[in-house]
């Protein structure tokens, strides 16, 4: 199967090629993203329509009396028109050499058409498109809109366009949407006849990605649902592709705004309840994203979630990628205006500790087009964070992964990069170093905990990077979410439900006498015991702390636990200059 992201002269000469080698091809994409026009380039071709009331006995008369080399039939959506085209070309009488079948979603995908032999050629969104159809709009923000909501689909922007030019203003964003929306779903009902299902469509754009609990009305509803040609299964149940998830939460936002906020806090109060008591990697980080795009500010969902999608593949590098490393790795440091020549440098010692260590972004023509380094902490790539190391040696005392380094000029493939990244970090602790003001913002709406800068202006920028950690352990994601939502909400954040480990007398003795500033000696000559066994203590109340998903590796870290857990007077703000000074968290 071959797809292009521009339904021109390149996609044209691929459906004529497929028509002249196979008898049935399937040309899919999405809803209104050119299909139809694309056919009429086809010389010759008879055509269908199912849209139309007569279609179905225009098919069957097509069929039965062919007139060409080539038959188009278009719209065939939804199981119903799917089957009765099947049941057609059943018949003795069907004697066209060549079919085109116009669906949105790929006949394959239906049990039914599996072994039809069918070729498949997909088109794809094209911002080029949709740039060009903004052009006529007088004003600046209105074309802005236009390309912000289309999302490469040129039917999108073709409403928008009419939209604007009703007198709805641009700021409007959701006025506009609500237009929109109103034709998608006209031509969303042709698949699914009646009105039901239409309210659930719009919650399912609110939640994000939704199951039976989210979604109401039995599973009946839930499998009508699922067979709309915007609707994919994801892991957590039925989600809707962009950009359409997109439109149909704004115009939600904009008719209804206490329904919409209220759906989305019932959808994130259900998601943190199945992520704390999540067993299964794989689920979790998918739950996590989800409580993410639940409980994350403006800055975070528009950055993460742009209304836009992008058919790419991210994997982790081999040696044979070493060219693709070094451009993309030089490009981003003219892009954040760094110094080529120390960024080849970091490149090398990154590529000789672990080459795997970089994630690669490859389009659907193979191309490179993204890049970020994500380093394990460990002994084989610590010369690479050597700085950080010296001056920040808490951050990645705890292990985990360090981000040095990420850079995609796509927006819409940024996002799939740095969610691959959270996703490929979690389990544990994350620590990111970056010059970016870009980056330093996002990561700061992440609400990751800031240690600082390091002294040493690494890249020749003018400016120091910054050092941020988060911990992505089962045990902490909850309250990092709840965190984040309370932040975005502009509420104090409230303390989470923290396990407290029972820690044994005398080795709260030994814990309060450490980290109030005493030497461990000291602390072991007032306990009584040897600085060995004293030592031996604290251990067992790290690994207390480890087991109850609160890690605690440094004296501060201890301090922290203490004052958190309201174990004894010592508060990491005022502790003795002996313990690190607290940096807070953002």
């Amino acid at each position: 199967m071959r797809s292009s992201g521009d339904a021109g002269p390149a996609v044209l000469g691929e459906l004529r090629s497929a028509a002249a080698a196979h008898p049935l091809v399937n040309l899919t994409g999405p809803l209104g993203v050119g299909k139809s026009a694309l056919t009429a380039g086809l010389p010759g071709a008879a055509r269908v329509d199912l849209d139309r009331p007569d279609g179905p006995a225009a098919l069957r008369r097509a069929l039965s009396e062919p007139a060409g080399p080539t038959l188009v039939v278009d719209s065939v959506d939804g199981r119903a028109r799917r089957n009765t085209l099947y049941a057609e070309l059943e018949h003795p009488d069907h004697r066209w050499p060549t079919l085109v079948v116009v669906s949105r979603r790929p006949l394959l995908s239906d049990p039914r058409w599996t072994h039809s032999g069918a070729a498949t050629v997909a088109v794809a969104p094209s911002e080029e498109r949709i740039a060009a159809q903004a052009a006529p709009v007088a004003d600046p923000d209105g074309r802005a809109v236009v390309v912000q909501l289309a999302g490469g689909i040129p039917l999108i922007a073709d409403a928008a366009r009419r939209a604007l030019d009703t007198g709805i203003p641009p700021t409007a964003l959701g006025a506009v949407a609500d237009q929109v929306t109103e034709e998608i779903l006209e031509r969303l009902g042709r698949e699914l006849p009646g009105r039901q299902w239409r309210h659930a469509l719009r919650l399912l754009a609110t939640v994000g990605s939704g199951d039976e609990r989210l979604l109401p009305g039995g599973p009946d509803h839930f499998s009508s649902l699922a067979s709309l040609s915007v609707v994919e299964r994801d892991r957590l149940g039925l989600r809707i592709t962009e950009p359409f998830r997109t439109l149909f939460e704004l115009a939600y936002r904009w008719r209804r705004p206490e329904s919409h906020e209220s759906a989305r806090i019932r959808a994130r109060d259900y998601r943190l309840a199945l992520l704390a008591g999540a067993r299964d990697p794989a689920e979790r980080a998918a739950l996590a994203e989800q409580g993410l795009f639940l409980s994350a500010g403006p800055l975070v969902r528009r950055t993460l979630f742009p209304a836009d999608a992008r058919a790419v593949r991210v994997r982790s590098a081999v040696a044979a990628d070493a060219a693709d490393i070094g451009g993309l790795m030089r490009q981003w440091a003219v892009h954040s205006g760094f110094d080529p020549r120390r960024c080849d440098r970091l490149t090398e010692r990154w590529a000789g500790d672990d080459i795997s260590s970089f994630h690669l972004v490859y389009d659907r023509d193979d191309r490179a087009i993204g890049i970020a380094g994500l380093m394990p902490i460990d002994e084989r790539t610590s010369t690479g964070m050597e700085p950080l190391l010296q001056q920040h040696s808490a951050a990645a005392a705890a292990g985990g992964h360090f981000l040095g380094a990420a850079h995609c000029p796509d927006p819409a493939v940024r996002a799939i990069l740095l969610r691959h990244l959270l996703q490929h970090a979690s389990g544990g602790p994350l620590v990111v170093s970056t010059a970016n003001p870009e980056y330093q913002g996002l990561v700061n709406s992440l609400g990751f905990r800031v240690h600082g800068s390091i002294r040493d202006d690494v890249f020749h920028c003018g400016r120091p990077p910054a050092v941020y950690s988060n911990d992505f352990s089962a045990a902490a994601l909850p309250w990092w979410l709840g965190r984040l939502n309370a932040e975005g909400n502009g509420n104090p954040p409230r303390p989470p439900a923290r396990p407290v480990p029972r820690i044994a007398p005398k080795e709260l003795q030994v814990l309060l006498d450490y980290v109030s500033g005493m030497t461990l000696k000291s602390a072991a000559r007032r306990a009584g015991i040897t600085p060995n066994t004293a030592k031996d203590y604290l251990n067992r109340v790290k690994s207390k702390y480890r087991l109850a998903g609160r890690p605690a590796y440094t004296k501060i870290d201890l301090a922290h636990r203490v004052h958190e857990d309201g174990l004894g007077p010592v508060a990491p703000e005022t502790s003795t200059p002996q313990i690190e000074p607290y940096r807070g968290t953002r």
